[in-house]
């Protein structure tokens, strides 16, 4: 499922982005997000601490070279679609968290989850592509965020692995990175910065007041649900 983040919807108890860092909706001209981590269709299935609003964020250099790619794209009838981007350090530990209490810790040692991730400084993303021409998107193989060989950039063949290279490919060509192990996730190169802790709502608790609920990593724990709507002071 994709959808278009409507301006009156998602600044609903969303964030201004802390310093250095920019909002995608305002950075790359026609963007749609899917952000996975705020609903349960992510691997832990359940919305994971810090994305209480449905943003997408990243450091500046990165969104410049991002809305690169989306202007490079849009000449081949193609548009970007964001899974998620900068992630704030509780939504990793939240992922930790869930391979500890469901005995799924080979997620981390096979790389597919990182205690510390780039996500976490602002400058990696997780995309895909849909067509200009009618909004669907584009096939690629296998679905974000599944942690199989099938999510390695060549684990598929045909139509399927060309689009993979042909993302790969603009991504590359505008200084992003690809990981083999996952189709979607680009990092861009840039000077060292501090990952952050910055929540994507308002009613979240601001970076430095976050604690870990009690029991998450015991088996059976689910994460609570958002509050219906939370409006930004």
């Amino acid at each position: 499922m994709w959808w278009i983040v409507s301006a009156a919807w998602a600044t609903a108890g969303l964030r201004v982005p802390p310093a250095g860092f920019v909002d995608l909706r305002d950075a790359v001209p026609g963007v749609r997000l899917e952000i996975g981590y705020h609903t349960d269709s992510n691997f832990t299935g359940g919305p994971l601490p810090g994305y209480g609003a449905p943003g997408a964020w990243l450091r500046a250099d990165a969104a410049v070279a991002l809305a690169a790619v989306q202007a490079a794209l849009a000449e081949e009838g193609l548009g970007l679609v964001v899974y998620d981007a900068y992630r704030p350090k509780r939504a990793s530990a939240a992922m930790v968290a869930w391979a500890e209490r469901t005995g799924q810790q080979w997620v981390l040692s096979q790389g597919y989850v990182a205690k510390h991730s780039g996500h976490n400084r602002g400058n990696t993303v997780d995309v895909s592509v849909f067509r200009l021409s009618d909004g669907q998107p584009v096939d690629m193989g296998g679905p974000w965020d599944a942690f199989a060989p099938v999510s390695h950039t060549r684990g598929v063949t045909g139509a399927a692995l060309d689009s993979r290279l042909a993302l790969s490919r603009a991504m590359q060509a505008q200084g992003w990175r690809p990981y083999s192990k996952e189709w979607w996730h680009f990092r861009f190169p840039m000077d060292s910065a501090a990952p952050r802790d910055v929540p994507y709502s308002c009613f979240e608790p601001a970076e430095g007041q976050w604690t870990a609920p009690e029991g998450w990593t015991a088996p059976g724990y689910t994460a609570p649900p958002w509050p219906e709507s939370v409006a930004c002071d």
